[in-house]
């Protein structure tokens, strides 16, 4: 029968009596494990900011007509020539119309679907923005702004204005910032917009839109579907493009091959349309993981070569426990219990120092022009990161005390004390 009050008693004496090497060991732990924390969550929460960056305004599902090339031309619907070889020339696109056929019964039968968070119709043309004696070319969306903020973040790349004013205000638009720059633009002011079948409405700046990338705010701006439907000339019913935002994106695939199949439109999933991003998402989270990982294995072999200096130190106690009754089992559990001991100490603090380090990155200024809406340095802290933290530290003190007690365990004590 194991009597543990002895065999933690005498760990606490060793580790007393070399406090130097005991502080160092829980220090390599220490830094080890806040290190990690503190990296993950720095990297994971740089990580998230740059994901919701492109996801965050990408539809789940995006539906659309698309243009392109006639599967038949017009010989071959002449009989006679099917034995022939024929070779036709200079393929043509086929004229198709930018409008969604029957766009709000499709809306209307997606959300019925329990996959379904939502499908938003937008109306999309190519404009020409007029301000004094400059022109510029850009493009027009028509959206409903607040369903456009809640299933898909628009009010966060509002960095003047609202939504809430875009809805409410005729003939009113939200601008793209590179636009307004360039034509030293400022809220409450008027622009005159050209769609390219000509025509000049004039419309009034609500506010200002910045997506953190700079091609696309240098052209991109979004009014009220209305007022781009009065813009065209267009019906109440005209909608060319609808935005599906589901409930788990890992069902975005098959429901888009779906889409496509039941409507003949063109339905393109987030995955599809992102996957070199993602790629890159999945390479950045490895290399963070990677060296995460790394830092907790050079702090378990620093453990390792303490633990096993203090045994070769040790080896006069060693003897005399072994001479005075104590088993080799017992003696292997005093050193193991040290090295948890540590383990545990070290694996506290780290965490402690991880939370710190944390907290106080998450309070720094982080100022960018091309990400307005964010202030601070983004920090991702997920319990579970330090959950694993912990865990790892335990696990690499007991496998760094596991080896050098081993040794403890095997030593002959007759030996040693006929070496004194």
């Amino acid at each position: 029968m194991v009597n543990w009050n002895i065999i933690l008693s005498i760990a606490k004496t060793h580790l007393l009596t070399k406090i130097k090497q005991t502080s160092i060991a829980a220090l390599g732990v220490t830094f080890g494990i806040g290190s990690y924390i503190t990296l993950v969550c720095f990297m994971t929460g740089l990580n998230t900011m740059l994901d919701d960056l492109i996801l965050n305004q990408t539809p789940h599902i995006h539906i659309y007509n698309e243009i392109e090339p006639s599967e038949k031309q017009p010989i071959s619907f002449y009989d006679n020539v099917k034995e022939s070889f024929t070779v036709v020339h200079s393929i043509k696109p086929k004229l198709s119309q930018k409008k969604i056929h029957n766009g709000l019964p499709i809306i209307n039968f997606l959300e019925k679907n329990e996959n379904v968070r939502g499908a938003l119709p937008q109306v999309k043309t190519q404009i020409f923005y007029r301000a004094g004696s400059i022109e510029l070319a850009g493009n027009l969306t028509g959206i409903n702004p607040l369903n456009e903020v809640e299933l898909f973040n628009l009010g966060d790349y509002i960095v003047e204005g609202s939504a809430e004013a875009l809805q409410n205000t005729d003939n009113s638009i939200l601008l793209g910032i590179g636009i307004a720059k360039k034509m030293a633009l400022k809220v409450g002011d008027r622009i005159q917009v050209s769609p390219i079948n000509g025509g000049l409405f004039p419309l009034k700046i609500v506010g200002f839109y910045q997506s953190g990338v700079a091609d696309l705010d240098a052209v991109q701006s979004f009014s009220n579907i209305k007022t781009v439907q009065r813009i065209l000339g267009e019906a109440n019913n005209y909608i060319t493009d609808i935005n599906v935002k589901l409930y788990d994106i890992e069902k975005a695939f098959p429901l888009a091959q779906n889409i496509q199949q039941q409507f003949n439109l063109k339905a393109v999933d987030i995955k599809t349309a992102n996957a070199q991003f993602e790629t890159g998402t999945d390479i950045r989270n490895l290399i963070t993981y990677a060296v995460s990982i790394t830092l907790l294995i050079v702090a378990g072999f620093g453990i390792y070569n303490i633990l096993n200096m203090l045994i070769y130190e040790k080896m006069n106690d060693i003897a005399i426990l072994k001479a005075i009754g104590f088993s080799g089992k017992d003696v292997q559990l005093i050193f193991m219990s040290q090295a948890m001991i540590i383990g545990f100490v070290g694996g506290i603090l780290g965490l402690l120092i991880g939370y710190g380090l944390t907290s106080l990155i998450a309070t720094v200024p982080f100022e960018t022009e091309a990400i307005p809406t964010v202030e601070t340095y983004p920090i991702n802290i997920q319990p579970s990161f330090f959950i694993i933290g912990f865990s790892f530290a335990m696990l690499s003190t007991f496998l760094a005390g596991y080896l050098p007690s081993r040794k403890a365990k095997k030593i002959d004590p007759v030996t040693i004390i006929r070496g004194l």
